[in-house]
């Protein structure tokens, strides 16, 4: 298959932050937030965000199927081009909605490219930090025209964070009263922001970050950023991230020793 141009993936997704995402930012209506299940909402900029990335890369890329949160909500068979197809999209139009609804920043607009189930480029658009962040196998992460060099080892305790929202009842218990005894400067938190924490995993304000579930839009692009700065993203059992459909508890690290140190000290925790 031909070379994707990374360029002009960029430009799309800062295209679609800045003239959708962006000018309703703090400027939504109540009548633009829907609930979304039980614990989610979705706004019209959400399916907006979608619809424009959707036509881009089918422009930039014919044939390439595009697998898109909202597309996989109206129709979950949609997540199938993840396994079936060679080379797929998958897009975050609006991460971090929640966030974006309640005037938070810290949103992204995420596009991802997989080959056989590998996230083999990211993008992660932060319209309201003004940051880029490019990645692709090989080539190394970018941010502002600038490569991110690959992290040493952190030489403190590493300040990290894990999501705890989509564990059950009985393992969250045991996580938060557990994290404070880590040794790790371990947070919980109910939800990260995947989009941002990945931005900052891969410039060195977080040294790990942990989640319970792994819906590839979320974690596609930042898996990439992060494996390009040198640091690592692999679920909890170990194997490498790959972009299934429903992905299990995944860890993203700086480096393989702090990965293998928050695993081991957070599967103390989970079986306390």
């Amino acid at each position: 298959m031909s070379r994707i141009d990374v360029d002009a993936v960029r430009s799309l997704v800062e295209h679609v932050a800045a003239t959708v995402v962006s000018p309703r930012f703090r400027a939504l209506t109540s009548g633009e937030v829907h609930a979304k299940g039980a614990d989610d909402v979705v706004t019209v900029v959400d399916h907006e965000a979608e619809a424009l990335l959707t036509e881009g890369l089918a422009a930039l890329a014919p044939g390439v199927p595009v697998v898109g949160e909202e597309a996989v909500a109206a129709d979950p068979t949609v997540l199938d081009a993840l396994v079936g197809a060679p080379r797929a999209w998958v897009v975050d139009p609006l991460d971090g909605t929640r966030a974006f609804v309640e005037g938070s920043p810290d949103h992204a607009v995420m596009v991802a490219l997989v080959e056989h189930g590998e996230a083999v480029a990211g993008w992660i658009c932060l319209p309201a930090h003004g940051r880029t962040f490019v990645a692709e196998r090989g080539s190394g992460a970018w941010v502002g025209g600038h490569r991110r060099s690959p992290r040493g080892p952190p030489a403190r305790a590493p300040p990290g964070a894990v999501a705890v929202w989509a564990m059950d009842a009985a393992t969250r218990r045991r996580v938060e009263a557990g994290s404070p005894d880590l040794g790790l400067g371990a947070g919980t938190a109910q939800r990260l922001w995947s989009g941002w924490e990945y931005s900052q995993l891969a410039t060195g304000e977080r040294d790990y970050l942990g989640y319970w579930r792994s819906s590839p839009w979320d974690h596609a692009p930042g898996a990439v950023l992060v494996r390009e700065a040198g640091g690592v993203s692999r679920f909890f059992d170990g194997t490498e991230y790959t972009a299934l459909p429903v992905g299990g508890p995944l860890l993203a690290a700086a480096d393989d020793a702090t990965w293998r140190t928050v695993q081991a000290a957070l599967g103390a925790a989970v079986r306390a």
